[in-house]
């Protein structure tokens, strides 16, 4: 399948959120958090604003780092949101709605007062582990 995007390279704002999230859920994986914030952005029902994200830091993944054995889902995920969206599935597009939903995705956990720790992290997916 055809990579949208080969090297995701993250805004400074962006890592140092999601430095924030590696010292409360003790995930030291950037990948594994840009996972759940990508998912946790495909979740929500807007489309993320059409906002210019800055390439400002030292942090970059390639798209394989960032999905593992699961990159083709993210791009099928990926795909499937644009086409619900009534947004063009092109490569430009979709690199450019990848970066949107990371980033927003990035933003939303890293704002959430409750997540202190995986738990809570996980509580956002299944809100009842009791």
């Amino acid at each position: 399948m055809e990579l949208p995007i080969e090297r995701i390279r993250i805004s400074q704002t962006a890592k140092e959120q999601l430095t924030k999230l590696k010292r409360n859920t003790k995930i030291d994986q950037w990948n594994i958090l840009c996972r759940w914030a990508f998912c946790c952005s495909l979740r929500e029902s807007s489309i993320p604003s059409p906002v210019p994200i800055p390439t400002d830091s030292n942090l970059e993944l390639t798209w394989r780092t960032f999905g593992g054995k699961f990159s083709d889902i993210f791009l099928l995920a990926l795909k499937q949101r644009c086409y619900n969206d009534g947004i063009s599935i092109d490569r430009e597009t979709l690199a450019t709605q990848f970066r949107l939903h990371l980033h927003r995705g990035i933003g939303y956990l890293a704002g959430n007062p409750n997540i202190k720790r995986i738990e809570d992290l996980i509580a956002i997916v299944i809100p009842s582990l009791d």
